[in-house]
């Protein structure tokens, strides 16, 4: 960062501190709201844009390769009139990355002047090309989009520390798509009664990257095509060089006609595992002495002082009208050798066993006993330490849940399979972009050690929280003959940070 950017941007925190310093206040006689004769005009020299952070992603995208890979990969347009698939893929992600939540708001990009200058764009697909741009799409065409990304994802890993590599966890899961729609090809009722689609999301836990999306029919289920698409991601992680593959599942996933292959292949997985009637007996049945006290590990470390837990008003309310409560005594672990009638060899089975009170009121009625299974290949890890890794799976459900609600992959707004999964890949790609910013941070130097959590900090945050920190910060767009400037209007927390993974971005991507 220039010394003279970096004291501009130390002189906007101090500013900002001193008006938020703590002071003892009299009374005051106004509100603190005392704005008056307020007006607006027209600026003609001084163009503003609302979403500054927009250059920096393109830049990303030229950075990391992904523009010319999309267009190698991807040709489902016979003659480019004037627009190339990058234009229309990256049209859709940007869109989400300006705040838009729905097809439609590119037509507010498309009319803004201002953000068409910050691109370098003397035009761009207005919603209904880019919904037509969709339609186009058969699964081969998907499919080389899903590469195009997936070959520029490991330029970005090939960049990361030597560390990086030690471990790929993989997770899968499938997310139920709602949609209104009637007259949508390829949607069905799922089996709790919402009529949708049902994709299939395979992703990196370690970044929380989607790999592999894949869009399918309401009524399939929730494991359909996930060892297929296991296999292309271990293959991607190991040509990017992870040196050990680890695959995570909920007890849907656990496909006994894949595990011997896995395994052969040197494989790690640990998948949930229904809790059946012949594993139950095979828990009860051990002696009391192979069982192990399962402690928790607390959800977060307290800074300062533990503060005083405040009444909890629900169990008042459940004492109060009698309601049936069940509440989780205590928990132990265990294991034993078990083989599935598709395998040919034993794995190794952890049971956890739950004991829980069941109560009415502040009446106690009885324990009652509940056991999670957990099948791994892992004869090593400590048992309980095997329950905290499938446990952590569970973080995945934080990726659908941005994916869902946060840039809106899942919507589904165009009318096939195909093109909904199309859409689904496009948007998702503005999730992917967060994360190799994250991932371009630098984390050495001097201040390495608040650079690497600044880093893991960007990589968990959530979307909305993106966008305000690095996306929607007001700048001025001037053009000149060879640069367009992009001049920052407003200081938040983060921007030291986004000005300097910018000007990591304008070196050449190392591999």
């Amino acid at each position: 960062m220039k010394t003279s950017r970096h004291q501009q941007v130390a002189r906007r925190k101090r500013r900002i501190d001193w008006r938020l310093r703590p002071r003892t206040w009299t009374a005051q006689p106004r509100p603190m709201y005392r704005a008056r004769n307020v007006q607006y005009e027209h600026g003609d020299r001084i163009r503003g844009l609302a979403s500054g952070g927009i250059g920096a992603m393109h830049r990303l995208a030229q950075h990391t390769g992904l523009v010319t890979a999309i267009d190698e990969h991807v040709e489902v347009l016979k003659v480019h009139l004037p627009y190339h698939e990058s234009d229309h893929v990256l049209g859709i992600a940007y869109n989400v990355l300006s705040g838009g939540t729905c097809l439609q708001d590119i037509e507010r990009r498309r009319q803004d002047e201002v953000y068409l200058d910050a691109l370098g764009a003397q035009r761009i697909p207005d919603p209904t090309t880019a919904g037509d741009f969709c339609r186009r799409f058969d699964e081969s065409a998907i499919e080389a989009l899903q590469a195009a990304i997936n070959e520029t994802r490991v330029r970005v890993w090939h960049a990361q520390p030597a560390a990086f590599f030690d471990e790929a966890v993989i997770d899968a899961d499938g997310t139920l798509a709602e949609t209104t729609g009637e007259c949508k090809e390829g949607m069905d009722i799922a089996y709790d009664g919402v009529w949708g689609y049902h994709p299939l999301v395979v992703s990196l836990a370690n970044t929380g990257e989607p790999l592999y999306l894949v869009n399918r029919s309401g009524n399939r289920p929730s494991s359909e095509g996930a060892a297929a698409r296991f296999d292309q991601a271990r293959v991607l992680c190991e040509t990017a060089g992870f040196r050990r593959i680890t695959f995570r599942g909920d007890t849907d996933f656990s496909q006994t006609e894949h595990l011997d292959r896995w395994d052969a292949v040197g494989v790690r997985f640990v998948f949930g595992y229904d809790a059946r009637a012949n594993l139950i007996g095979q828990a009860d049945a051990l002696r009391p002495r192979a069982w192990t006290r399962l402690v928790r590990r607390p959800a977060y470390k307290v800074q300062t002082e533990p503060r005083e837990r405040p009444v909890n008003v629900k169990k008042a309310i459940i004492v109060e009208r009698a309601f049936k409560n069940l509440r989780l005594e205590a928990e132990a672990v265990a294991e034993f050798p078990y083989q599935p009638v598709a395998c040919t060899q034993a794995y190794r089975m952890v049971v956890v066993r739950k004991n829980i009170s069941v109560e009415q009121g502040d009446q106690r009625l009885f324990d009652e006993i509940r056991y999670c299974f957990y099948l791994t290949n892992d004869h090593e890890t400590a048992a309980a330490d095997v329950v905290f890794l499938a446990n952590a799976r569970c973080n995945q459900e934080n990726l659908i849940d941005q994916l869902t609600h946060g840039v809106g992959a899942t919507q589904m707004p165009v009318d096939t399979l195909l093109s909904n999964w199309a859409h689904m890949v496009m948007t998702a790609l503005a999730w992917t972009l967060k994360a190799w910013f994250a991932l371009r941070l630098p984390e050495s130097g001097r201040w390495a050690a608040r650079y690497a959590a600044e880093k893991a900090a960007v990589l968990r945050m959530e979307f909305k929280t993106f966008l305000y920190a690095f996306m929607l910060v007001p700048v001025q767009v001037v053009r000149t003959s060879r640069r367009i400037v992009f001049r920052l209007l407003a200081w938040n927390r983060w921007q030291a940070v986004f000005l300097r993974g910018f000007d990591h971005l304008r070196e050449p991507l190392r591999s």
